[in-house]
């Protein structure tokens, strides 16, 4: 058995408000738990976007009565909101930009709309950047610019990860996150995840090449984070007509590196840098006192959608064989996950700001 500190999600998609049939508070917390997650920070393109001090309100209401572990709501940036955005630095995790597609009210169409936000949002807050090949190099063109730091949500490719490489070598204030899927999957595994229905492979970013995924593993160093960017749709949704992209990753994160670790790809050491220590120290997060993760390092078994937490009842690792099973979860010293079972109450988790 193996002890962890409870590890970090700086990246999830909880889906509250707005379409809590694929997942809210509730679901997203207890999968996270069953993760090995003891903190997790909540994306704000839900329906409405987080934007304003109304809807973050509606976010944190809803977290403050469900969530069974921590939490902390991103506020997404739009061409209207920067003083709003500002204002709320205090309350939020962070601000999340959408730079390349998103909707509605946290569309930034140019880069002129990017501008007022890194002048006014604060320093010490934190920034993530959806943003992909060259609007990543955009991106850290403007952390140059205003010198600020800059987080740069689920690089895929070997261009993207090169680049920040080199960013970093030249003193730019910039961080990066990789997803479990982007490590161990490739285009070349969608047929396998798909099993004739093609909606199953889309996630954005995109699955990359072998040489992409490749580069990914040769720059470990690079990589300060990782992140799960769990995205759950229904398999309903994901089979349907027009599937919208994402995967479910809360549950499935912990075993796939834990696995690596056990065939030497990586070190414990390193997983417990990208999983707690860098992302404490990137997003200013709190300490949680007496909190840990209990880890079967021996137990092997298959992933299968039909155990999990998470209410969109699939994923793109259904069969895998893995290597390394989470026994109990402890947060601020009470039992929260033990042997399949969340005994955290909705309510448990704490808003971290």
């Amino acid at each position: 058995m193996i002890k962890l500190p409870g590890l970090i999600d700086p990246h999830v998609h909880l889906r509250e408000p707005g379409a809590t049939h694929k997942e809210d508070f509730d679901s997203g917390t207890s999968a996270a738990l069953a993760g090995g997650f003891t903190m997790v920070l909540a994306m704000p393109n839900t329906k409405p976007p987080i934007f304003d001090s109304t809807t973050l309100e509606l976010a944190l209401d809803a977290a403050k009565q469900k969530a069974r572990c921590d939490y902390g709501q991103y506020i997404g940036a739009g061409p209207e909101n920067v003083e709003i955005a500002a204002s709320l630095a205090g309350k939020v995790a962070g601000l999340k930009m959408y730079l390349d597609s998103t909707f509605g009210e946290l569309r930034l169409d140019d880069m002129s709309l990017w501008m007022p936000h890194f002048e006014k949002f604060p320093q010490s807050a934190p920034m993530v950047m959806h943003s992909e090949s060259r609007t990543m190099a955009a991106a850290i063109l403007f952390a140059s610019i205003y010198n600020r730091p800059i987080h740069i949500a689920h690089i895929s490719l070997k261009e993207e990860i090169l680049l920040i490489k080199a960013a970093k070598e030249k003193g730019i204030k910039v961080t990066c996150e990789v997803c479990p899927h982007h490590l161990f999957l490739s285009k070349d595994d969608i047929p396998a995840i798909s099993s004739g229905h093609p909606g199953r492979g889309e996630v954005r970013p995109r699955l990359a090449a072998k040489e992409d995924v490749d580069s990914l593993w040769e720059n470990l160093d690079v990589i300060d984070c990782f992140a799960t960017d769990h995205a759950p749709h229904t398999i309903e949704e994901k089979d349907g007509e027009n599937p919208p992209p994402g995967f479910p990753g809360l549950e499935t994160a912990l075993p796939l590196l834990l696995t690596a670790v056990d065939l030497g790809r990586l070190t414990l050491d390193d997983l417990i840098e990208k999983m707690y220590v860098n992302p404490r120290k990137i997003f200013n997060l709190p300490e949680q006192p007496e909190t840990w993760v209990e880890v079967d390092e021996d137990a092997s078994y298959e992933v299968k959608a039909s155990e999990q937490f998470t209410r969109c009842n699939w994923t793109p690792f259904e069969g895998w064989k893995v290597k390394g099973k989470i026994r109990k979860v402890v947060l601020r010293g009470q039992p929260a996950f033990e042997d399949g079972k969340i005994l955290a109450g909705p309510g448990a988790g704490k808003n971290i700001r």
